[in-house]
């Protein structure tokens, strides 16, 4: 690898991510060789009321795993969990269809708590990340709330009642982000993008996660202006996704559930994509798009594999961007 280690250390990347996979990719870079001046600005048009509190599933799933406290076997929540107050809430006669265990009941408790207090979102996100011993610099796009909603034959519900109380089952006929006109990106994500040395969009859904990041008011021009190269990395593999509906969207949202159709959905806005192997096919037509390609393997199955995909993936558009503080 080219690049001292201390140089490695300084460079800024900052990383787009919602969901599971976006944090699979937060933490390779966490624990890569690059992990050292990390900035993830995390979804938050997932966040809800659950039980008088305010939940913030992907920033949570996000936090918990850079301070190694995810629950490996599911993908989020905390690790040796227990459902005390769950099974008591069931026993009341409250829905409990939203899983919270009884530790993460806590940081709902304390976010809620700051809230109205008339903290900042972003303030409470840094906060508790903090707090539980994560050093990377975890950024919300905006402290406004923003939502999705989908519409099915049943009518609008929010994306978490789509998604894990119905299981994904119904088909999408309409998608809305309630709340996007108010909101404005944060000054802290506007300067983290702006100071960026690499920029990766991470392999988050792109409708439900990315997207609503990218359509908050002043977040796309300043990535558009920003001197750091923007990469995406493909979350669709052989036309499909490693897990999630984000196959299904980005159908209805209009483009093909494969690289191209990604590339397509962050036009203008990116300057490179990471494809699987399974896609190198499809190399020639993004190339064609004026983007800087790059195959590998992109799925993470273990914290080694991810922390290698993320030196592969920031030393090679280092490279080919020929990065300061890479080269």
């Amino acid at each position: 690898m080219s690049g001292s280690s201390q140089e490695k250390s300084a460079m800024k990347v900052v990383l787009l991510c919602g969901g599971v996979g976006g944090s699979k990719m937060a933490e390779g870079l966490y624990h890569s060789f690059y992990g050292g001046n990390l900035s993830v600005i995390g979804n938050v048009a997932d966040d809800q009321d659950f039980h008088g509190l305010w939940v913030s599933p992907d920033i949570d799933t996000l936090t918990y795993t850079l301070a190694g406290l995810i629950d490996s076997e599911k993908g989020w929540g905390l690790k040796d969990e227990t459902n005390n107050t769950l099974n008591a809430l069931n026993r009341l006669g409250c829905d409990t269809w939203m899983y919270l265990g009884d530790q993460d009941f806590a940081t709902h408790i304390y976010r809620s708590q700051q809230r109205a207090l008339g903290v900042r979102p972003t303030k409470i996100a840094s906060a508790i990340a903090e707090k539980l011993g994560v050093n990377a610099n975890i950024v919300l796009p905006t402290d406004q709330v923003i939502q999705n909603r989908v519409r099915t034959a049943q009518g609008w519900q929010d994306f978490q009642s789509y998604f894990v109380k119905n299981g994904c089952q119904e088909e999408i006929l309409e998608m809305e982000l309630r709340g996007i006109e108010q909101a404005h990106a944060t000054t802290e994500a506007l300067t983290t993008i702006a100071k960026a040395d690499l920029i990766i969009i991470a392999p988050s859904n792109p409708i439900v996660s990315i997207s609503p990041i990218l359509a908050i008011p002043g977040i796309k021009s300043a990535l558009r202006r920003a001197p750091a190269p923007v990469i995406a990395i493909s979350p669709i593999v052989g036309g499909k996704t490693v897990r999630g509906p984000a196959d299904h969207m980005m159908n209805v949202a209009g483009f093909s559930a494969d690289a191209m159709g990604v590339a397509q959905c962050y036009q203008g806005v990116i300057d490179g994509i990471v494809i699987d192997h399974y896609d190198q096919h499809l190399a020639p037509q993004l190339a064609k798009q004026n983007l800087q390609v790059m195959v590998t393997d992109t799925l993470m199955r273990d914290r080694m594999s991810k922390a290698e995909l993320a030196d592969r993936v920031v030393q090679h558009m280092a490279q080919v961007f020929t990065l300061a503080k890479v080269g």
